[in-house]
This record gives C-alpha cells, structure tokens and sequence, in this order.
C-alpha cells in the first residue's frame, strides 16, 4: 500500500457517477430485459472514460468507477449461486423520526431512475457458492488492460469489494439455521473475489457500511451491545476471508450510509473502535466530511493506528453539491495529519461512493469531477505545510 511519502496522495471510495444511458441499461436488466450485450458494451466504455477522467482530475489512486456493476454489493447476486426470493429492507431509523423529510425523500426517490439498494432485494434460499468465476477475471482484466493503454495513469489502482456482512444484512438470511453459518458461507465465496482482486495487483478496499450503518437500520430498536456483537462476528467473518492476503493490500471503508438524512441515530466511532481495530487490514477509510462526522478524527488520537497502517481521511462530502475549497480541504487534511502525527499515513479522499447503487446519486455528475479536481488541489496546498 502506497504511503504519502513526499506529498499527501489522492484517492475515493469506489462509484462514480455513470451516464445515464447506462443507468437505464441496468434498471432495465433489472427488470429481466436481454441487455447483456449492449449493457457490456456500454460498462466497457464508461469504465474507460472514467479512468481518464479520474487522471485528469489529479487522482493518485483510483479504480474502475464500478462501471461494470449496478451497485456495490447487488452485483454478487449474478455471481453467486443460492440467492432467490424478494424482500424490501427496513426503514431507517433517523429518517422515521422526522415524518416530513420522510416524506420529501419518498417524492425524491419516485422521481429517480435507479437500481435500488433497499427494495426487491433477493434473500439467501440456498448454498451460497462462488460460480461466476469468469466475471471477476473479466472485470480485472479489463481494467488491467485499459492502465496499460493509459500508461499506467494511477500510483496504485484499486478495486472495491462488498463485506460480507452488508450482503448478509441486505441480503436476508432464509436458508441458514443461524446468521453466523450465513456469514461463514459469504465470507468464503467472497474469499474468491478478495484474492483474484490482489492476484491481479489491485488494492483491495472492503465496503463495510454495515459494520456502522447497520445500527440504525437493523438495530436501531435494540441495545447497542447488540449490535457490537454482529460488528464483532462481521470482523472474524472478514478476517478469516483475507487469511491468504497480505494486509498491506487491504483497505477498509466504514460508513454511515450514503444519503442526505439526519443522521442523528448514527452509532460513534468511539463506540466501534475497539473492535475495528482488530481488524487485519492496512489501512482504514473513514468519512470526516459531513456535518455529522467531522469531528471524529479526534478518535484516532485515542485509538492510534498501527505501525503498518494508513487512514484515508473523507475531507469530500459525497451526498452534496457544494465544491468545497481547497482550503477547508487542507484544512481538513492537517487536522486529520496532527492527530495521527505523521504525514506518510495520511491520504486525503471522499466520504463515500458518488454512485453506490446505479442512478442513487445526489451530486451532478460535472459537480462529482470538480470536487475531486478540490480535492487534488487541496492534497497539494495541504502537502506544503505538512511535510
């Protein structure tokens, strides 16, 4: 895993927006149309043009924009066997709070043309197995391919890949006699995803909202012990995944969910730590952008990281359309950079993904590309006063 050795690095958290043609593309597959072809296709291109563009905005370290996914985790449904059924998630429990804004996102989101990540989801009805092995060998291979052609644009190129706990949260449990067998059997398929990644010399970043969005979604009516405990089982269930990877391969993104809301059932840091922290990772990415989150950088001060660990500090809000200056950017970086006390450990990215599930965006795609151009130019007035 790349240090910020001279200069504070630039990096974000997976999605980027899609065009909306390949939006539609994807709802329609969802729909059960025959689009695989023209959908290939179009993944294809965009993923390219995406590349380009992350270059061209100052990204040290980018990935594939999950062009070639529908959303963060609802791709695993087509690559693995056992899941069937439909269920719709459960409410949030900020968001029920306030039956007005409940109201308004309602209208917000019937508006919107998407793939959802939160109704019609399949649900575990059988053995989970790993299956499509040739998609994933595609998927890296194509984006192997497309650096080569750019001449290598990025210092470390990544890939993304679900935790099995937010598949196992999403994903309802029918087939399993008890949750921990349901997370043992998508940890191990998950396995094959996690290894071909690193086997073909990505970084691997873990999406783990569940391991703190889950307490207000699942949990919320529940003691928080409760739900440390499934944090708990999450991370053993992860770490047996990554036996055979070198944790200086591994990142680990953490979030609150990816959504404009109040945010004020979210589960704090502090309270997680003691448990991320035995994580077999190296390096964490954490969101200290939005109005609910800024001030927990602080944590790291009591919950210091490894030797061999790096933070990727969230200085971007994803769910905004505000381009923050880069001056509140460096500002953020050094505030991150003074508690963790040494530059090299420190790479400045976003909050969370831009386009986490197709067409679930709240920032223009135009708006997305100037942010992150703030945020290199950011990185680098941060970069003369750290170092």
């Amino acid at each position: 895993m790349r240090l910020s050795d001279t200069r504070i690095l630039t990096t974000h958290t997976g999605s980027l927006p899609r065009p909306p043609a390949l939006v539609e593309l994807y709802v329609r597959k969802a729909r059960g149309e025959a689009v695989d072809d023209e959908l290939a296709a179009a993944a294809h291109a965009s993923m390219e043009d995406t590349v380009r563009k992350q270059r061209d905005a100052g990204i040290d370290i980018g990935n594939n924009g999950e062009q070639q996914r529908e959303a963060f985790f609802l791709y695993v449904r087509s690559r693995m066997s056992g899941f069937g059924g439909s269920w719709d998630r459960p409410p949030r429990g900020d968001v029920d709070r306030y039956p007005i804004f409940k109201a308004a996102m309602a209208r917000d989101m019937a508006n919107q043309v998407s793939v959802s990540a939160r109704d019609g989801l399949p649900t575990a009805t059988g053995p989970i197995q790993y299956e499509n092995f040739a998609a994933i060998e595609h998927e890296c291979g194509d984006f192997r391919a497309t650096l080569d052609r750019m001449g290598q644009p990025f210092a470390e190129p990544f890939m993304t890949a679900p935790s099995p706990g937010i598949v196992a949260a999403a994903m309802r449990n029918d087939y399993y006699p008890s949750e921990m067998e349901y997370l043992a059997a998508l940890g191990e398929a998950l396995r094959v995803e996690y290894e071909a990644i690193v086997r073909h010399g990505f970084l691997l970043q873990l999406d783990c909202p569940d391991l703190a969005m889950e307490r207000h979604f699942t949990w919320h009516e529940k003691p928080l012990g409760d739900f440390l405990g499934f944090v708990d089982r999450v991370t053993r269930t992860i770490n047996a995944a990554l036996v055979n990877i070198p944790r200086d391969k591994v990142r680990l993104h953490v979030c609150w969910g990816n959504y404009e809301g109040p945010h004020d059932c979210d589960v704090e840091l502090k309270e997680l730590m003691p448990v991320l922290r035995n994580l077999n990772v190296g390096g964490f990415v954490f969101p200290f952008a939005n109005p609910r989150h800024a001030h927990e950088y602080r944590v790291l001060k009591d919950f210091p990281l490894d030797d061999d660990q790096i933070i990727v500090a969230g200085v971007i809000d994803s769910v905004t359309n505000f381009v923050e200056h880069p001056e509140t950017i460096s500002d953020r970086i050094e505030r991150v950079v003074q508690v963790v006390g040494d530059p090299k450990k420190v790479q400045a990215g976003t909050d969370c993904g831009f386009d986490t599930s197709a067409g679930m965006r709240r920032v223009a795609e135009d708006v997305v590309w100037a942010k992150l151009s703030a945020l290199a130019e950011g990185a680098r007035i941060a970069s003369e006063r750290v170092f």
